[in-house]
C-alpha cells in the first residue's frame, strides 16, 4: 500500500498495512522549508514545497493542507492581523451586535485571496503526489467557531447565554454555515481527498453540552452533509477535552475526528467503534514539541496500545503541531508506529 492507500483503507474501516501516519504540521513544515508563514500564506509554491519536503524528510502517509484558522473569517470581513512569521489571527469583531447579521452581504469564498492561495496549493499537491500521498484540505472553521470570530468570543459567549438571542445567533449561524459550505465545495474541486474543519470554540472546555448540540451540532452535520454530496469523506476536529460530546460528535456522520490529547482515548476509542475513524492524539506541545525522543516514543506506543486492532485509526498530534517542534521527535513518533505494526506482523506470522 501507499499512502493514500492506508488511509483510505482506515477510513473504511479496512486493516492497512501498517499503521498510517497523517500530520497536521504545516507551521513546522514551513520552517523547515525556509519559509516565514507570511510567505507561506501569500504563495501557494511556498506552501506545496514545503509540504512535500516534509514528506521527503519524514515519509509519511498523508498531508493536512492547512494556512492558520481565521481564512474565512477574513472572507466575511472581520478584521485580521498577518504577522510575520505566525499564522494570521482576528484583531477585532465584524459585527457589534446580532441584529446586524441581517446587514450581511453574501460572501464569495472563491474570491478571496487567502483561500485562492489554499485551494490553489492543495491542487499542486495533488498532482505532484499523484495519488501516492494522502491529501487532506482542511477547510478553516466550522460555522459556530465562525461565528464567534464574526462576533468576538467575548460577545459570542454572553449571546448564547441570552434567552431573546437564540433566533438571531442561528441566523449568524446559518450565514456561517453558507460561508464553510462554499470553502468545502472550492476544496472538493481541488482533487483533495478528504475535506475537513476546526470548531475550536465548541468544545466543553467554552461551552456546555446543551449548548453544543443546540448551536453546534446541527451546523457540523450540515458541513458532513455537504463533503458527502460531493463524495469526499469528512473530518471533524474540536479542540480540549471532548469526553462529555464524543457521542455527539460521532452522530454528526463524519467520517473521522481529530481528537486533542486532553480526551479519554479509551473512551474515544469505544465512543468511534465501527462509526468513525480516530485521528490523533499525541500532546503537540508538552509531548512533541518539548519531550525527548524518549518520551515521544513511550507516548505514542501507549496510544498505539490503546488502539490495537482498531483499523480505524490514524497517528497524529492532537492538534497543530508547534513550529519549533525538534526533527528527532517526529522521527521517534514515526520509527515507534513502525516498529509496533512490525512487532504485530511478527507476533500473526508466529501463529499461522
Amino acid at each position: 500500500m501507499n499512502g493514500r492507500q492506508r488511509i483510505l483503507a482506515a477510513l473504511a474501516g479496512e486493516q492497512p498495512d501498517r499503521i498510517p501516519v497523517m500530520l497536521h504540521n504545516f507551521m513546522m513544515a514551513a520552517r523547515e522549508a525556509g519559509f516565514t508563514m507570511r510567505r507561506f500564506r501569500e504563495d501557494p509554491q511556498a506552501i506545496a514545497r514545503s509540504f512535500i519536503l516534509a514528506v521527503e524528510k519524514y515519509d509519511y502517509d498523508g498531508v493536512v493542507v492547512d494556512v492558520d484558522t481565521v481564512t474565512l473569517a477574513g472572507a466575511a470581513g472581520v478584521p485580521l492581523e498577518f504577522p510575520e512569521d505566525a499564522p494570521a489571527r482576528v484583531s477585532g469583531a465584524r459585527l457589534r451586535s446580532l441584529e446586524e447579521v441581517a446587514e450581511l452581504e453574501p460572501v464569495d469564498v472563491g474570491r478571496h485571496w487567502q483561500a485562492q492561495v489554499w485551494l490553489e496549493a492543495t491542487a499542486l499537491l495533488k498532482r505532484h503526489f499523484a495519488g501516492e500521498v494522502f491529501v487532506r484540505g482542511n477547510c478553516d472553521q466550522a460555522p459556530f467557531s465562525l461565528a464567534g470570530m464574526m462576533r468576538g468570543l467575548e460577545n459570542w459567549m454572553l449571546d448564547l447565554s441570552a434567552p431573546d438571542s437564540e433566533e438571531p445567533a442561528h441566523r449568524l449561524l446559518a450565514y456561517c454555515a453558507d460561508v464553510s459550505e462554499q470553502f468545502i465545495r472550492l476544496m472538493a474541486e481541488t482533487g483533495a481527498d478528504m475535506v475537513s474543519n476546526g470548531d475550536s470554540l465548541a468544545g466543553p472546555e467554552l461551552i456546555s453540552p446543551q449548548l453544543y448540540r443546540e448551536f453546534a451540532l446541527p451546523y457540523q452535520k450540515r458541513l458532513v452533509e455537504c463533503a458527502h454530496r460531493l463524495g469526499k469523506p469528512y473530518g471533524l476536529h474540536i479542540c480540549g477535552k471532548t469526553d462529555r460530546i464524543l457521542k455527539d460528535m460521532v452522530s454528526t456522520g463524519a467520517d473521522a475526528l481529530e481528537l486533542d490529547y486532553k480526551t479519554d482515548v479509551r473512551l474515544a476509542r469505544e465512543s468511534l467503534h465501527g462509526r468513525a475513524t480516530f485521528i490523533g492524539n499525541l500532546d503537540p506541545s508538552g509531548v512533541l514539541a518539548l519531550g525527548t525522543p524518549q518520551l515521544v516514543a513511550q507516548q505514542t506506543r501507549r496510544l498505539l496500545a490503546v488502539f490495537a486492532g482498531e483499523p480505524r485509526f490514524i497517528l497524529n498530534a492532537g492538534c497543530a503541531i508547534p513550529a519549533g517542534t525538534p526533527p528527532e521527535n517526529l522521527r521517534a513518533m514515526i520509527a515507534a508506529a513502525r516498529a509496533c505494526q512490525a512487532d504485530r506482523s511478527d507476533r500473526e506470522a508466529q501463529l499461522s
